[in-house]
């Protein structure tokens, strides 16, 4: 889940610089410039929308996760299955169980690969969004304030920025209270949803199957 924040911040502050450094050239000349400074990793994170882009990619995460743990249990039985009794079975058995091993160990294979794919397009989705919602939020700003660029507080090569020129509050306080958060996306009980945690590594890949003992 890390990995969405981060590509949100670093597209959402290549537009913002890009657009405000547009601009406010112009003006720029005429007066001393003035730079504010944004948290685009805590934006996303903390803004409703941010929480439920998580919460989309979390069960969808957890949900592919799910379906991953069931096919590699089938593969564990059926590896014990060949340790413990492929010895005693005819070849022709045997060859059959060690057939359908393999089988289903490409099948995981395939569906770790799928799996995959499908949670990047989900990622790819979700940053599409919020970055249509949250740049105008930040343009506004930005303009209203008289700010002539815009930078992320962590991503753009700074060292040291004072507290007086964060926007990331006043940011947070707009976003979230001008860009509406669709009905079905709320909790029923109306609380805030909670930040999910990070998703879980990828289950391993099964091992070769097991050979007949001599």
């Amino acid at each position: 889940m890390k990995r969405i924040v981060l590509t949100v911040a670093a597209a959402l502050v290549a537009a913002a610089v890009q657009a405000q450094g547009t601009t406010a050239a112009p003006a720029a000349s005429a007066q001393s410039l003035k730079i504010g400074v944004i948290n685009v990793e805590r934006l996303v994170q903390e803004s409703a929308l941010g929480k439920e882009a998580f919460n989309r990619v979390k069960r969808l995460n957890d949900q592919k996760k799910e379906e991953g743990d069931k096919l590699q249990k089938e593969i564990r039985d059926l590896e014990q299955k060949l340790a413990d009794q492929g010895s005693a079975l005819a070849d022709d058995k045997r060859e059959t169980l060690q057939k359908t091993y393999q089988e289903k160990a490409i099948a995981f294979k395939r569906f770790q690969d799928d799996a995959t794919r499908e949670l990047d397009t989900a990622q790819k989705k979700e940053l599409g969004e919020l970055e249509r919602r949250v740049f105008p939020v930040i343009n506004q700003v930005g303009k209203d304030k008289g700010y002539t660029m815009i930078f992320n507080k962590f991503q753009a090569g700074l060292l040291y920025a004072d507290d007086a020129v964060d926007l990331t509050d006043e940011v947070l306080k707009v976003f979230n209270t001008t860009v509406a958060v669709p009905a079905s996306a709320k909790p029923a009980d109306g609380t805030a949803a909670a930040r999910p945690a990070p998703s879980g590594a990828k289950p391993p890949a099964p091992g070769p199957a097991p050979t007949k003992k001599p």
